[in-house]
């Protein structure tokens, strides 16, 4: 009996389309199982598990390297459909990229049976590292050294923000090569504070670069420099953009800017599991922060001095305890201040019963000192001296002891 092969196919419109179910359909081993309308479509059609192999337009909207993982996972095999004719490499770079390795032109539709049928494993493509371009200081002639990940995490109202931006500012002011990333998927809000106007994000640059395989490439263009050292990853315009990051994104933007920088990221305040359908392969709203809490080597935990901020830190370690696995984080207490009527030693006690920090650091209440900087769109370092700077400083000092200043 003669194995039939079950297939999928997404053109989008294309013209080759009617061609090519004319071909398949006079195929006596191949079953077209469905004519899927998008690549969600599609992928949700892949996860039923009926099919063996995709039939894909290579420039159909959606698909990128997420969404050829997502078919592999399934075990069907893309085989792509490119415009031939002047093209000079058949669309295969572009294939090649996001990890088919099987393409049929246009003008070549009578293969595309054979590319179907043919019981050859896709060979095994071993990809030489790309080195990232350097990201050093503009004018510099030799690589950044490598850096580490700080991911600030903490409940809502904690101040993240203002602690990210602030320790960015300040390893930046050391010298020292610094990304701030705005990973937050509730909507960002680091370019309004540091006053930057972006019309295209950074992160959903990134995103789309690398669904193409072109991030490693074009990192540098994903990011707006604030001064010689400190540049930004601009984070979602809009709340509801989320949906537009796919999985694996972050952890493989920010793998990439620390090999030439520190990276500070600033996350989102939930660390649950979204208990999303694998329908059409898309990550649940907190998988931004997951990642980023997965790829930091460090994680600065903020939380205000007040019973509300505490109460909702406690709460926050324990998750952050079962997501870390018993590695070790650091504490920031942040707008503590003497009103409240308890010392630092008595927090510190407190967070102590709940968590085995490395350390406990504490940012005085310095509101004046935070409302210049956020009304002029500076950091804290360019507001001039200050308490919290100074307490900033500490901070900084402790996450990185091989930039204290002597």
């Amino acid at each position: 009996m003669v194995e039939r092969v079950v297939v999928l196919i997404v053109a989008s419109g294309a013209a080759w389309e009617p061609e090519a179910l004319r071909l398949l359909g006079d195929h006596p081993r191949i079953v077209v199982l469905k004519r899927c309308v998008d690549v969600d479509d599609l992928l949700a059609a892949a996860t039923a598990g009926q099919a063996d192999v995709a039939v894909v337009g290579l420039d159909a909207p959606g698909l990128d390297r997420t969404a050829v993982d997502h078919l592999r996972a399934h075990a069907v095999r893309p085989v792509a459909i490119a415009a031939g004719g002047a093209t000079l490499d058949g669309g295969r770079l572009r294939a090649g990229r996001i990890g088919i390795p099987t393409v049929v032109t246009d003008d070549q539709l009578a293969t595309l049976a054979d590319a179907i049928c043919s019981d050859d494993r896709p060979p095994t493509v071993v990809r030489r590292p790309v080195d990232p371009a350097p990201i050093g200081p503009p004018g510099g002639h030799e690589p950044a050294a490598a850096g580490r990940v700080v991911a600030v995490w903490g409940p809502a109202g904690a101040g993240r923000t203002t602690v990210g931006a602030a320790l960015a500012a300040e390893m930046a002011r050391r010298r020292r090569r610094v990304v701030l990333v705005d990973a937050d998927p509730y909507g960002g809000a680091v370019a309004q504070q540091l006053g930057i106007l972006d019309e295209v994000s950074g992160l959903l640059a990134a995103v789309r670069l690398d669904g193409a395989g072109q991030l490693a490439q074009r990192l540098g263009s994903v990011q707006r420099g604030l001064d010689q050292y400190l540049s930004v990853v601009t984070g979602l315009p809009r709340a509801d953009r989320w949906v537009e990051v796919r999985s694996g994104t972050v952890e493989h933007l920010l793998s990439l800017l620390s090999a030439g920088a520190e990276v500070v990221v600033d996350t989102g305040f939930s660390v649950e599991e979204d208990q999303v359908p694998d329908l059409g392969g898309r990550p649940g709203r907190n998988q931004m922060t997951l990642e980023a809490l997965n790829a930091a080597d460090e994680v600065l935990v903020v939380g205000g001095a007040d019973p509300v901020g505490l109460s909702r830190l406690a709460r926050g370690i324990v998750e952050l305890r079962e997501r870390r696995s018993g590695r070790p984080v650091q504490v920031v207490i942040n707008r503590m201040r003497p009103s409240l009527g308890w010392s630092e030693r008595e927090i510190v006690a407190m967070v102590s019963g709940f968590a085995r920090p490395s350390a406990v650091h504490f940012l005085p209440d310095d509101q004046s000192a935070v409302d210049r900087a956020l009304v002029s769109g500076r950091t804290l370092v360019e507001g001039g001296d200050s308490d919290l700077g100074r307490a900033v400083g500490r901070v900084a000092d402790s996450l990185l002891p091989e930039l204290v200043e002597t």
